[in-house]
């Protein structure tokens, strides 16, 4: 088994990158998707970060995700402070799915804050989607995201350059669609090398 992050900023492209090596036959897991997971009503994860936040970020007894990132992108600590609850159940969801996954599997991790979370994560590659920040921005204001909002977000993450650091692979996504697709699939061949090699 290949254990893979796949990450990059905000508006980067990760998530059709991660559909693409998913149609291609990688076992892709959205880490924002196991954030929400952790996060339902009832869990261990709810109960901690409403005793943390208050009912302020409840919306008919659900914790309202935008509103909770408008407090905590606001401010670092109390970023720092919700990382600390919700990433070690994170981990342990990722985990799980791991241990059920079959043994010849890649499985990819799409992880937007890897370099920020500095996470006990072990992966044996690491690839970043990078875009130029003005087509990212673009992408994030037809998602309906405000400047201030975008601008804020792009400041809490890691740049470009620091995710490229740490990565095997480097997916450059400021063309079109099929130069995508070549790309990924450049780089899904080099994978099935590695899992091969294993």
């Amino acid at each position: 088994m290949l254990i893979v992050a796949l990450t990059g900023g905000i508006g980067s492209g990760k998530s059709t990158v991660g559909e693409l090596f998913t149609s291609l036959g990688a076992l892709v897991v959205d880490s924002d998707q196991l954030a929400r997971d952790v996060l339902v009503r009832g869990s261990e994860g709810f109960d901690h970060v409403v005793a943390e936040f208050g009912d302020q970020i409840l919306i008919n007894g659900d914790i309202d995700r935008s509103l909770l990132g408008e407090i905590v992108f606001k401010d670092q600590a109390k970023l720092a402070k919700l990382e600390s609850i919700t990433h070690p159940l994170i981990r342990k969801a990722f985990k799980e799915f791991v241990d059920q996954s079959p043994a010849d599997s890649i499985v990819i991790n799409q992880i937007p804050l890897l370099v920020e979370s500095k996470s006990n994560y072990t992966f044996d590659a690491v690839i970043t989607v990078s875009a130029p920040i003005e087509i990212r921005k673009q992408r994030l204001v037809k998602r309906g995201l405000s400047e201030g909002e975008i601008d804020r977000r792009i400041a809490a993450q890691a740049s470009d350059s620091q995710r490229e650091a740490i990565s095997a692979f480097v997916i450059q996504n400021a063309g079109s669609s099929d130069e995508l697709t070549t790309s990924v699939e450049k780089i899904w061949a080099k994978l099935q090398i590695l899992n091969k090699g294993k």
